[in-house]
C-alpha cells in the first residue's frame, strides 16, 4: 500500500554548508538514490544539492535560496527565460536541509547511519538518517497534501505512523508538523503554543515549566516544534517574492553575486514566527538582532503575516534531536523506535563493518564505518567509527570503555590525511576547562596522568574562561619525521605509566582543534571511503552465500554496484568464486549472478533477457566447460565478457552468453545423476522383431517445478504424480527392431502404432548425429536415445556402419506415437523419451531397470538440452499413485515411494477426474529460463514458493493416503497458485474463464505442466460429471474450442513386448503377430 502512496515530487532539494567542498559528492548521493528507487516510483525530475551562498546562512536563509533555485531550475525547464513564480502553482518540492556540523558523523547527521535495512529494498544500501526522512515525507507525512513546498530539517530522527491522519480540507497558508513528547524533554526544545481552532498562537524556546506546561494538551504531552513546515504554493511564492528585496536578497547566490553583505535568518524565528496568531509587528521586528535582520524581519511580516499559521501534531510520532552528547547518540543507535528490523544484539549495533576473528563488543556500544581484526575486546559505551584495518593491532589489549574513536578523512589544503581523535562519553564540548572533563575526567587529572601541561593546548593569551575542549589543540595531524596512527591519540588514556617518548613524540607533532579540524573534514573522501567499505562486505557476502549455499538474494546487491560504479570489484569477485568452486552447481550459480549484474548494467535496455546464446565468439569459453575445465572456461569467459560492454544490447547478449554458460554448468551437475544408471546385457532378439513399448500419460498433482535442475538439487524436490489412461488407452509408445541394413531408421507416426508416416530420416553416418543437442532439428530426441543409452558410439574414430555392423549385425529401426497434442502438459516429450530408451535397450540386447530409466531420461534431456526436470517420466514410468524426492544435494538421485490408497479409492478417483482439453497450446517457451533465472537470483517470493511446493506435494501424498477428495481438491487449488507464482502468465484469459466456470463444481482443478494452454483436470465434486460439465463449458462464453475426455489410473503402468516381425522391412507392419 505504501508504494501505492507515494507523493511525487517535482523537485527536491538538498541544501549543505559552505566550504565543506562536498556538494558534488552529495548531488551523486542524491542521483544514487533516486536509481535505488529510494526516491519513490516516480522520482523528481529535479534532483539537486545546494550550497549555501554563505558560511552562517541559517536555516530560513537556507531555505530562500534554495526556493530560488527551485524556482529558476522548474522556470528554465517550463521554457522562461526569467525566473517566474507561475512554475509553483502545480509543483511538490521538497527542500532539505543538511544543518549545523555533527561531532559524530563527518558527513552530518544525514548521513548518520542507522542501524536498519530494507529487507525489501531492489537495492541493497546503507540506511543513513537521510533515507529514513525520506521515506517518512514521500510515503506518509506529504501524501495527500496540496502542492506547494515541504521544508524538513535532517537533524532530528523522526518516525511516524504509516497513516498520519493529517486533514488537508480548506487548508491554506503555512502548517507546521509537531510531534507529541513529554514536557521535561521540551525543557531544551522549542513547543508550539496553539488555540482552539488549531493555529499556532507562538512558539516557546526552552521556556519555563509554567510556559511549557500551557502547551500541554489533556495527556499531559507537549506539542515538539519537529523541523518540518509546509507552505501552500500561494505562501511559496509571497515567500521566493522577498528575495529581491534588500537585505533578504543577501540571503541568496544572487545576493552574494551581486556583493550583498551576508545575513543570518532562522526558518522558524525570522519567517515562521511571524505568521504566530500571539506576535504583534512590532515586537516581532524589535527581536531580530542587528539592524539588518530587523529590517529581514519587517519585509517578511508585511509579506507573510496575512497567512494562517497551523499545526498538525502527528499521534503515535517519535522524535528525537541528535544533540551534541555522546550518551544520547550511542543511546539513539542501540535503542531504536519503531518497528524496523534492526541490526541490534544485546544493545549495540555494527553498521557497515567487516569485523574478522574475535570482536567483542558490550551492551550499549556502536561500532560504524570500521575494518577491525580480532582478538578484540570493546567495553560498554564506546562509539567508534571510521577506524580501519591497521588500527587493529593498537587497540588490542586497550581497554575501552565509555570512549568515542573516530578516524577522519581530513584536507589540509590539497593534502589529504586521515587524523584520530579521541574523547569520552560524557564530555562536553564547550563548558570552561575549571568544570569540564576530559576522556571522562577532570582536566586536572588528565593532566597529572599524561604530562601535558595547558600551555600544550591552548594558547597564553587565550582567556581562562573561553578554554574548553572544543579549542583544545588535542590532536596530532601531521609529524615531520615518522607516521602517525591511532596509536598516537590512544596513549592520551594514559593507561600505561606515560612513556615519556610518547609525549615527547605528541609535542613535536602538529595538532589541531576539533573546531580547528572540522573545516578541513572531507565529506566526498569519506562518503567514499563508506561505499567502498560496503561492497567490500559486499563481496564477503557473495562468497559467503554462493559457497555457503544460502538462499539469500544477491539482485539487490548487484543493483547497487552497478549503481555506484562497483559492478568491476564484483563481477571479479563471482569469477573468482566460479572458477574455484568446488562443484558445477556453485559455478554455475555464479554465472548466473554475473547474467544479473550485465542484465542490471544494460538497464532495462538492449532487448529481452532471455534469447539465442551460440555466438561463435563464446564456442571456446563453452568448449572448455564442456570438457570439464571449469576454471579455464571461466577466464575465457571473462576475457570475451570485456568485449561486450560497451552497450545495452551487447550486454544483454553477453547476459544471454552466461545463461548458456551456466546450463552447460547445470547440466554436467544433472549428469551426477548418471551414477545411478545400471545396464545389463540380455539376450538379442532376433533381426526384425519389434520392441514395443506402450506408455500412459501423467499427472502431476502436486510439486512441479521443484524436480525441476537447479532447484532440485539445490532446494530439494517432491512432486505427486498419476500415471493415467487416457480415453481408456496409453497415449505415448515407441517400438524398435533391428533391420539388416548398418543405417538409423527413424520414423514418427501420427498418433497410434497403426497410422501413417509423418516424418522419416535415415541416418547412416555419425555425422548425421551431430544435431543431436538441438532440440528442434529434426530426430534430435531419437538420434539422444542411441547416444545416451550407447548403442552408438559418439564422438568416435569408428564410423556408423561399423559400429553397427560390429555390435548388432545391422542397424535399428525407430517408430514412435503419441496421442496427444503438442505442449498437453502430460509429461509426453519425458515419456517418449523412456519409451524409446526402453525399447532401444531390449532391441539391442540390454536391460535397465525402471529407476535407471527415470536417471536415463534425466540424462538425455540435459544431453538434448532441453533442460526437464524428473517428474514425467516418474509420473509415466511409475504405475499408479506416487510421490518422488530429490534430496538438496549432487549428485541427484530420484527415489520414489508408491503412495498406498484405501481400497476402492482408485476407482473413486476415476469417478471424479476429468481432463479438459482447452483448445490453447503453450506458447511459452522462455518459461522454463525465466524460471530458472528467478531462482538463482534467489528472489524471496520464489524460494518461499519452492518451500511451499515441497510441502504442499508432502499434504496431498497424506490426503490421497487418507482417501480424502475435498483434502486432496485443496492441494490441487494451492498447486495452481504455486504454479502462478513460479511462472507468471502461465494462465491463458480463457483459461482463467473456464476455471471460474467449472469452479462451483469441482473440489480443486489445475493446469497440467507447466500450464500456459494444454489439458486442465478437474476434481469434481459429484462422481460421473462428463456430460453435465460439457454443457456448462458448452454455455459459458469465450472459450473458443474445448474437449472433454476420461482418465483413469493406470496402475500396471508401461508395457514391454516383443512382437513378430513382418519381412518385407516395410514401415507399416501390417501383420505383426504378439509372440
Amino acid at each position: 500500500e505504501e508504494v501505492l502512496m507515494a507523493t511525487q515530487w517535482s523537485a527536491l532539494l538538498l541544501t549543505c554548508r559552505r566550504g565543506h567542498g562536498g556538494v558534488s559528492a552529495l548531488q551523486r548521493e542524491l542521483e544514487v538514490r533516486r536509481l535505488r528507487g529510494g526516491l519513490g516510483p516516480r522520482p523528481p525530475a529535479l534532483l539537486l544539492a545546494v550550497e549555501d551562498p554563505w558560511a552562517h546562512l541559517g536555516s530560513g536563509g537556507a531555505t530562500l535560496n534554495a526556493l530560488l533555485v527551485a524556482a529558476e531550475h522548474l522556470s528554465a525547464r517550463a521554457g522562461y527565460t526569467v525566473v517566474t513564480a507561475d512554475v509553483l502553482r502545480d509543483a511538490r518540492i521538497l527542500i532539505l536541509h543538511m544543518g549545523r556540523d555533527f561531532s559524530f558523523d563527518d558527513c552530518g547527521r544525514a548521513f548518520t547511519c542507522l542501524p536498519a535495512e530494507e529487507p525489501g529494498a531492489a537495492a541493497e544500501a546503507l540506511v543513513c538518517n537521510l533515507d529514513s526522512l525520506l521515506g517518512t515525507m514521500t510515503h506518509r507525512l506529504c501524501v495527500g497534501s496540496p502542492p506547494g513546498v515541504w521544508v524538513c530539517s535532517t537533524d532530528m530522527l523522526l518516525t511516524v505512523p504509516s497513516t498520519p491522519g493529517i486533514n488537508w480540507d480548506g487548508f491554506q497558508g503555512v502548517r507546521v508538523i509537531a510531534v507529541p513528547g513529554s514536557p521535561a524533554y521540551a525543557r531544551n526544545h522549542g513547543v508550539y503554543l496553539t488555540n482552539e481552532q488549531g493555529l499556532v498562537h507562538d512558539i516557546v524556546y526552552k521556556g519555563t515549566e509554567a510556559q511549557i506546561q500551557q502547551c500541554a494538551g489533556p495527556d499531559g504531552t507537549v506539542p515538539l516544534v519537529c523541523g518540518i513546515v509546509f507552505f501552500s504554493s500561494d505562501a511559496a511564492e509571497q515567500l521566493l517574492a522577498t528575495h529581491v528585496i534588500p537585505p533578504l536578497d543577501a540571503c541568496t547566490y544572487m545576493g552574494l553575486d551581486s556583493g550583498a553583505p551576508p545575513i543570518q535568518l532562522s526558518l522558524f524565528f525570522d519567517i515562521v514566527l511571524c505568521m504566530a496568531g500571539g506576535m504583534t509587528e512590532e515586537d516581532f521586528v524589535k527581536g531580530g538582532g542587528d539592524a539588518s535582520v530587523r529590517n529581514a524581519r519587517s519585509v517578511l511580516w508585511t509579506a507573510l503575516r496575512g497567512f494562517p499559521l497551523s499545526m498538525a501534531c502527528i499521534p503515535n510520532a517519535s522524535y528525537d534531536y541528535m544533540s551534541a552528547s555522546a550518551s544520547d547518540h550511542i543511546r539513539s543507535l542501540t535503542v531504536l523506535p519503531g518497528s524496523q528490523p534492526c541490526l541490534l544484539e544485546d544493545g549495540s549495533s555494527v553498521t557497515n563493518c567487516l569485523l574478522e576473528g574475535a570482536v567483542q563488543l558490550a551492551a550499549g556500544s556502536v561500532i560504524q564505518h570500521s575494518h577491525l581484526q580480532g582478538p578484540l575486546v570493546i567495553g560498554s559505551g564506546c562509539l567508534l567509527s571510521g577506524l580501519n584495518v591497521d588500527s587493529s593491532p593498537a587497540l588490542r589489549g586497550c581497554p575501552l570503555r565509555d570512549i568515542v574513536l573516530q578516524g577522519h578523512h581530513v584536507r589540509l589544503r590539497d593534502l589529504p590525511c586521515r587524523v584520530f581523535t579521541l574523547t569520552g562519553r560524557l564530555d562536553d564540548w564547550q563548558v570552561p576547562v575549571e568544570k569540564a572533563t576530559y576522556l571522562n575526567m577532570p582536566w586536572a587529572e588528565f593532566f597529572q596522568r599524561t604530562g601535558i601541561r595547558e600551555g600544550d593546548l591552548w594558547d597564553a593569551e587565550m582567556p581562562r574562561r573561553t578554554r574548553c575542549l572544543l579549542s583544545a589543540r588535542l590532536f596530532p595531524v601531521l609529524h615531520a619525521r615518522e607516521e602517525l596512527g591511532l596509536q598516537d591519540v590512544l596513549w592520551l588514556l594514559g593507561l600505561a605509566t606515560v612513556a615519556s617518548e610518547q609525549l615527547a613524540r605528541w609535542r613535536t607533532a602538529w595538532r589541531m582543534s576539533w573546531q580547528e579540524l572540522l573545516p578541513c573534514l572531507d565529506t566526498e573522501a569519506e562518503l567514499n571511503a563508506r561505499q567502498a567499505l560496503f561492497f567490500l562486505q559486499g563481496q564477503r557476502k557473495v562468497r559467503r552465500v554462493l559457497l555457503g549455499r544460502q538462499d539469500s538474494s544477491l539482485l539487490p546487491l548487484a543493483r547497487s554496484a552497478v549503481h555506484e560504479g562497483y559492478h568491476k570489484a564484483l563481477l571479479g569477485t563471482l569469477d573468482e568464486v566460479a572458477s574455484t568452486a568446488s562443484d558445477a552447481g556453485i559455478a554455475a550459480r555464479a554465472l548466473a549472478c554475473i547474467a544479473e549484474v550485465l542484465g542490471c548494467m544494460a538497464q532495462g535496455e538492449g532487448g529481452l533477457r532471455s534469447g539465442p546464446a551460440a555466438n561463435r565468439e563464446w564456442a571456446s569459453a563453452f568448449g572448455l566447460l564442456e570438457s570439464g575445465d571449469i576454471a579455464g572456461g571461466v577466464r575465457e569467459l571473462a576475457a570475451e565478457r570485456q568485449k561486450w560492454m560497451s552497450r545495452p544490447a551487447l550486454l544483454v547478449r553477453a547476459a544471454r552468453h552466461y545463461e548458456g554458460a551456466e546450463q552447460i554448468l547445470v547440466r554436467q551437475a544433472v549428469m551426477s545423476s548418471c551414477q545411478f544408471i545400471t545396464v545389463e546385457q540380455v539376450e538379442l532378439p532376433p533381426l526384425g522383431h519389434w520392441v514395443q513399448v506402450v506408455c500412459p500419460a501423467r499427472l502431476d498433482l502436486s510439486g512441479g517445478w521443484s524436480d525441476t535442475p537447479p532447484i532440485t538439487y539445490e532446494h530439494g524436490g517432491a512432486v505427486v504424480d498419476v500415471a493415467v489412461l487416457v480415453d481408456g488407452c496409453r497415449p505415448i509408445g515407441a517400438r524398435v527392431r533391428r533391420i539388416a541394413q548398418p543405417e538409423l531408421r527413424l520414423v514418427s507416426l501420427s498418433g497410434t502404432p497403426r497410422s501413417e508416416v509423418v516424418a522419416e530420416l535415415v541416418c547412416q553416418e555419425l555425422e548425421h548425429l551431430q544435431d543431436y543437442c538441438q532440440p528442434h532439428a529434426p530426430g534430435a530426441l531419437l538420434k539422444a536415445a542411441f547416444i545416451c543409452t550407447r548403442v552408438v558410439q559418439f564422438p568416435s574414430q569408428t564410423p556408423l556402419r561399423a559400429q553397427l555392423m560390429e555390435n548388432f549385425g545391422g542397424g535399428f529401426e525407430v517408430h514412435t506415437w503419441s496421442k496427444l497434442p503438442h505442449g498437453s502438459g502430460l509429461g509426453t516429450s519425458s515419456i517418449l523419451a523412456g519409451a524409446v530408451m526402453a525399447s532401444l535397450y531390449q532391441a539391442a540386447g540390454k536391460a535397465a531397470s525402471t529407476e535407471s530409466l527415470i536417471h536415463d531420461v534425466l540424462h538425455l534431456e540435459q544431453r538434448l538440452t532441453t533442460g526437464g526436470g524428473w517428474q514425467d517420466q516418474v509420473g509415466g514410468l511409475v504405475p499408479g499413485i506416487k510421490i518422488g524426492r530429490s534430496k538438496a544435494q549432487l549428485p541427484l538421485r530420484v527415489e520414489v515411494e508408491q503412495i498406498l490408497v484405501p481400497d476402492g479409492f482408485t476407482q473413486t478417483l476415476n469417478n471424479h477426474l476429468l481432463l479438459v482439453y482447452t483448445g490453447k497450446t503453450r506458447l511459452a517457451r522462455n518459461l522454463l529460463q525465466d524460471v530458472v533465472r528467478n531462482w538463482y537470483a534467489r528472489l524471496p517470493s520464489i524460494v518461499q514458493n519452492a518451500d511451499a511446493l515441497v510441502s504442499n506435494a508432502e499434504e496431498c501424498a497424506q490426503a490421497l493416503r487418507q482417501g480424502d477428495l475435498q483434502l486432496l481438491g485443496k492441494c490441487l487449488d494451492c498447486y495452481w497458485q504455486q504454479k502462478k507464482c513460479m511462472a507468471p502468465g502461465c494462465e491463458p484469459l480463457a483459461v482463467g474463464r473456464m476455471m471460474d466456470a467449472l469452479r462451483p463444481y469441482v473440489y480443486g482443478q489445475c493446469l497440467a505442466g507447466a500450464g500456459g494452454g494444454g489439458f486442465l483436470y478437474i476434481l469434481t465434486k459429484a462422481p460421473q460429471q462428463k456430460e453435465a460439465l460439457h454443457q456448462i463449458l458448452a454455455d459459458t462464453e469465450g472459450l473458443g474450442n474445448f474437449s472433454i475426455h476420461s482418465i483413469e489410473v493406470d496402475t500396471g503402468g508401461f508395457s514391454v513386448e516383443v512382437v513378430g516381425c513382418d519381412m518385407k522391412d516395410s514401415a507399416h507392419p501390417g501383420g505383426d503377430r504378439a509372440v
